[in-house]
């Protein structure tokens, strides 16, 4: 691990503890070099799962993609980034479970939709406009008046 301070990559760990209920262990380190501390967060990899997207093709799962994509749409709204990093968790664990180890934009969509619209509604309502790609604005405000409905 190279020291952000220095660059150095001679460090130690001084701590290590469980992180994101289990999901991942956080490391606070020392740099050996500059005596600069700092933490890292170590989180398993989900390796060779695949979305398959609207028109057939598969992609690699990206996490940071998705935190992206949830990150723009939480865009100065009151939503903390670990709130952003559970929804990612829950799209993983969605995704593990998957036999086939494939997990479409549609369930992805899904997933996320129904965590921000208990989160906050105006993410909410901009995620649901990239992923529900409306065409007019009738079923934009469609959406929007069916918020509260559901």
């Amino acid at each position: 691990m190279k020291c952000p301070k220095c660059g150095a990559d001679n460090d130690k760990v001084i701590d290590t503890r469980p992180s994101d209920e289990g999901r991942a262990i956080r490391r606070r380190r020392v740099c050996l070099e500059c005596e600069y501390r700092y933490s890292t967060i170590e989180r398993t990899e989900v390796l060779g799962m695949k979305v398959v997207k609207k028109d057939g093709t598969r992609q690699d799962f990206s996490r940071e993609k998705l935190m992206a994509g949830l990150a723009s749409a939480c865009s100065k709204r009151p939503v903390s980034n670990d709130n952003l990093e559970k929804i990612v968790d829950e799209v993983e664990g969605a995704l593990s479970e998957q036999r086939n180890g494939e997990i479409s934009t549609n369930k992805i969509g899904e997933i996320v939709m129904e965590r921000l619209k208990k989160l906050d509604k105006v993410a909410y309502v901009r995620f649901a406009s990239v992923y529900r790609d409306f065409t007019d604005i009738e079923s934009f405000t469609r959406e929007v008046e069916n918020i509260d409905k559901d």
